[in-house]
């Protein structure tokens, strides 16, 4: 064995379930366990921090499952970039992992996590050398700047490796995966946080029932059907999303040996699911976050070039609101919130062209990224009929050959791959600019990772589950 396969045979993981199946009851401990232990791990501060110039960027945060200023700032992001490069250089054969052996799955997974830790490293490394994360300046008596430096990066790199393990628990015995467990969490706490909260801040509550009743009792319809509006967008696309995960197109196909025996092929009619969302989103968060820590960069060392850059990329107020350049066409607005306050040519028409801006762009961006993803990750139509042929299956009245397949596949895959990036890009911009109870990347991400999660529990515990869970799960 050569010392690179030794590194990735031999890094930390956690340890598999010995048996061959995991009940329900074992699955569902181990998956609340980690989910607690989130919850906890995003409520431990960095130790010696001071500025936090993260904390505005709500967006990233819920799209990285990350708590920033906590031990796990990071989050999930390490683990998804790791995987989305991984994947993009195998699915374009720079790289080649034969995922069909033992062999290969295991060196794919090993570099996998060794692509990981070196993210967190990086990653941690970014966010605390570029000012997003700063050393308390009061601890400066005791150790140097760049001791202080070197501490936050140790913390980050320890909540990221426990970030890494917590994931591979749930991988192994649990529900789902920890990367969208981590994800759903994070979108759940924020809607009922801003849902139901009693709590307020100053004279507004933070959760928007209270205040919508708050503002019935004080006769301020103004207020009432802001709150309210919120609320009711965020069920209605809740509800849309559901349908449109729920949709799907079905290939008759039948068994090439076994006569008058078939089965149905379905296609999801949201056939990448969020990946192109998410990685639109994660890349105009990122421009926010890089135009934030330019401008401050630029401000530090009084650069005319990184000024003149700053101002071209995006500036920003005080309170982290984009005020100028590319950043602010590419950021959503409070549509609805506008139109209510300041009527409909001051509200609505102001801000309609950079609504329509943003919606383009996002849209866009998920067509793109959908079609480039299908392209890459093996769920173009010439895999899927490769999938198929190696089944032992063919489509009904048509000449066994993969190209015949291909080529009617292509019919359904290219337009399903058009459209439901369409839909989903266009569910998450409406989120955004009418106001809902959370982000609109955030609300579909976990809807349709909810939605797959019941599926696959539906699916593969029913039987051994507590009757009253069974029958809470649509079964008998």
């Amino acid at each position: 064995m050569s010392v690179w396969k030794q590194i990735l045979y031999n890094l930390p993981e956690v340890a598999p379930p010995t048996q061959r199946r995991l009940g329900f009851k074992e699955k569902l401990k181990w998956t609340s366990i980690i989910l607690v232990l989130f919850f906890v791990l995003g409520l431990v501060p960095l130790f010696g921090l001071g500025l936090n110039a993260l904390q505005r960027f709500e967006l990233l945060s819920i799209i990285l499952g990350a708590s920033f200023g906590s031990i796990i700032s990071l989050g999930i992001g390490p683990i998804v970039t790791a995987s989305i490069i991984l994947q993009l250089l195998n699915g374009s054969g720079i790289l080649s992992f034969d995922l069909k052996t033992h062999d290969g799955k295991r060196t794919f997974q090993g570099f996998q996590k060794l692509l990981s830790i070196f993210f967190v490293l990086f990653e941690g490394s970014i966010y605390v050398f570029m000012g997003g994360l700063s050393p308390d300046q009061t601890l400066l008596g005791t150790s140097t700047y760049f001791q202080l430096q070197l501490l936050l990066v140790l913390q980050l790199f320890l909540g990221g490796i426990l970030i890494l393990l917590m994931d591979e628990v749930i991988s192994k015995w649990g529900f789902g995966s920890g990367i969208s467990l981590f994800i759903v969490a994070g979108v759940a706490q924020s809607i009922m946080i801003r849902a139901i909260s009693p709590l307020s801040e100053g004279d507004a509550y933070v959760g928007a029932i209270p205040t919508t009743i708050h503002a019935i009792f004080n006769q301020n319809p103004v207020g009432a059907l802001i709150s309210a509006s919120g609320v009711i967008f965020t069920v209605l696309i809740f509800i849309i999303a559901v349908y449109a995960q729920s949709m799907k197109v079905e290939i008759p196909l039948s068994f090439g040996r076994i006569r008058g025996q078939g089965i149905r092929w379905p296609l999801s009619f949201v056939y990448t699911s969020n990946i192109p969302v998410i990685l639109v989103s994660a890349l105009i968060a990122n421009l926010q976050l890089w135009g934030s820590l330019l401008q401050g960069w630029a401000a530090k060392t009084g650069s005319s070039v990184l000024i003149k850059l700053s101002e071209l990329l995006g500036t920003f107020s005080a309170q982290g609101t984009p005020t100028g350049g590319l950043i602010s066409w590419l950021s959503p607005v409070k549509l609805v919130e506008s139109t209510i306050t300041q009527g409909f040519f001051d509200g609505f028409l102001r801000l309609l062209p950079q609504t329509i801006v943003y919606l383009v762009v996002l849209i866009l961006g998920c067509v793109v990224f959908s079609y480039f993803w299908v392209q890459t990750s093996g769920m173009d139509a010439k895999s899927q009929a490769q999938n198929i042929m190696n089944s032992g299956l063919q489509m009904p009245g048509f000449r066994r050959d993969p190209r015949v397949l291909e080529r009617l596949l292509e019919k359904k895959i290219q337009p399903l791959t058009i459209m439901g990036a369409i839909v989903v890009g266009g569910l998450a911009g409406l989120a955004d600019i009418s106001g809902s109870l959370t982000n609109g990347t955030g609300l579909l991400l976990s809807v349709m990772i909810v939605y797959r999660l019941y599926e696959d529990i539906a699916k593969q515990h029913m039987m051994d589950m507590n009757p009253m869970m069974r029958k809470f799960m649509g079964g008998k």
